[in-house]
């Protein structure tokens, strides 16, 4: 193997935790953003604003807006930013006030999680998503939790998460929001081997971890969210590297679907921007400045004076 990891106590399978409510989330943020240096050499990609806020703080307020009640960051060397971001700035607010701007104070506060709802956990080495993920099996425990990648930034009238969570209502199991691609695209993904599709709930009885384009079984194809059962940290404690000689989180959702568990794809209604490529940083800035009730109107003279 490419990693020492102890072997697992096999859970059995148990209908009663397939519906059991989703109130954790894990935040894979151990990456080293190495496709935007070098603006990332001293900070997370994750602390890169989108207009006036960090990626990963768009993924809390998602979470949040979900129901999520803790918020678990798979973190490593150099990211003490984001545990600062997500703590009280005393010397801040303290200037804040002195100077009257007791607004601003109160909207740094609104939009903290509260004490004790935030943990933290390091993946010492990058081993791939499964093994982040695997490394927070200890905060998570035993029941079901929500993954949520930062660098898909997801905007939607009813928050991604808030829209997965209802539908794991119905269907129970693990779920994903999906895409569709050109299939030229596929060899980028996890893509499904549907099953059954309804519109906008696939089922699939098989994931393929970026698959050559011709052997893609759909062009249905996995995003940064996931809703997952934890039986999954069996599979990934005794996971071999896959695709790209990492250990691949959907190879062992691959493993739940063998074992009988349902796995669903889930058609979201809203818009998603991939912020882990520079151009799609620029379109979820410019995106989002347009949406801005302050900014907005300013931005759309700048750009037509360009264009």
């Amino acid at each position: 193997m490419a990693h020492e990891l102890p072997a697992p106590v096999r859970a059995p399978e148990r209908e009663e935790f397939m519906h059991k409510p989703v109130r954790k989330a894990v935040f894979p943020v151990a990456g080293l953003g190495t496709r935007f240096l070098p603006a990332t050499k001293a900070m997370p990609k994750e602390m890169l604003p989108i207009v006036d806020k960090p990626l990963i703080h768009y993924a809390v307020e998602e979470a949040k807006a979900a129901g999520i009640e803790q918020f678990f960051f798979v973190t490593s060397r150099a990211k003490s930013a984001i545990d600062d971001h997500f703590d009280r700035a005393f010397e801040l607010e303290a200037t804040l006030l002195e100077r009257g701007k007791t607004d601003l104070v109160a909207e740094l506060e609104a939009r903290l999680p509260e004490p004790g709802q935030i943990a933290y956990t390091r993946q010492q080495t990058p081993l791939g998503l499964g093994h982040a993920v695997w490394c927070a099996r200890g905060l998570v425990g035993d029941e079901p939790f929500a993954v949520l990648l930062a660098d898909d930034l997801m905007v939607c009238e009813t928050p991604c998460l808030a829209q997965m969570v209802a539908a794991y209502a119905k269907t129970g199991g693990n779920l994903a929001a999906v895409i569709e691609v050109p299939r030229a695209h596929t060899s980028r993904y996890g893509v499904l081997d549907v099953v059954s599709d309804d519109g906008r709930l696939v089922r699939a009885r098989g994931v393929v971890e970026k698959p050559d384009p011709a052997e893609a079984p759909s062009t249905s194809t996995i995003i940064g969210r996931y809703i997952i059962q934890p039986e999954v940290f069996c599979h990934l404690a005794n996971a071999q590297p896959g695709s790209g000689g990492e250990i691949q989180l959907t190879d062992a959702l691959g493993s739940l679907i063998d074992e009988g568990q349902p796995f669903h794809g889930l058609r979201f209604e809203g818009r998603r921007f991939d912020c882990g490529d520079k151009l799609g940083f620029l379109e979820a800035t410019i995106a989002l400045g347009l949406q801005h009730p302050e900014l907005g109107p300013g931005l759309r003279k700048i750009l037509a004076s360009y264009l």
